[in-house]
């Protein structure tokens, strides 16, 4: 492992993606590195099961968002069912150092967080903002001033006191590497847009 002072600082390389009326903000952690991108959008390694949990959950069909290549995702079509859907994303790190060359979270060093009050200021039709893995639901609790949700369940908490309570969720990584079938990661992701009204 390199010393730190010799591993470069990365700042995120993608805007929060915001549609004014989302009603649910999906968190993750810092994307990989751009090498491994099969697209310029949130969760873009091709090896990373997100927007098949997505095809799973709304449409039964893990290739749902797969272009008809095989080898990328389709990323006007994740786009287009996300403001469809009202599902704002964004990522907690803002700037971080790889411990190790990959895009594990455990060896994410976090440098500075995400404003995540400020990116949800920016939705007013808000009420839940989900995260997707430890390391995010970690740095949101922190900021929402409230407890660390079990995985699949949710605590309450506000970036600002007296302010308007928020759910936050912690659900399974979307991570290969995180030990759960990607049929029963999309359960848990199910029961949670079902409780937000998104299905």
């Amino acid at each position: 492992m390199e010393a730190a002072a010799e591993i470069p600082v990365e700042t995120h390389p993608l805007e929060p993606f915001l549609p004014e009326d989302a009603r649910l903000l999906m968190l993750g952690s810092f994307p990989p590195k751009r090498e491994r991108w099969s697209m310029d959008f949130f969760y873009p390694n091709f090896n990373n099961d997100m927007w098949r949990i997505f095809g799973l959950v709304f449409f039964s069909d893990r290739a749902a968002f797969i272009a008809p290549d095989g080898k990328h995702f389709d990323k006007d079509a994740i786009t287009g069912f996300c403001r469809e859907r009202k599902i704002a994303l964004s990522d907690t790190a803002l700037k971080v150092r790889r411990l190790k060359d990959n895009a594990s979270d455990k060896f994410l060093e976090v440098g500075s967080p995400m404003d995540i009050g400020w990116i949800a200021g920016r939705l007013p039709e808000c009420k839940a903002i989900v995260t997707t893995g430890l390391k995010a639901a970690e740095i949101a609790a922190e900021a929402l001033h409230c407890s660390l949700p079990a995985p699949g369940c949710f605590s309450e908490g506000s970036f600002i006191r007296g302010q308007e309570k928020k759910r936050l969720w912690r659900m399974p990584s979307s991570s290969r590497a995180y030990p759960l079938s990607l049929e029963k990661k999309a359960e848990c992701y199910r029961s949670m847009f079902m409780h937000e009204g998104l299905i």
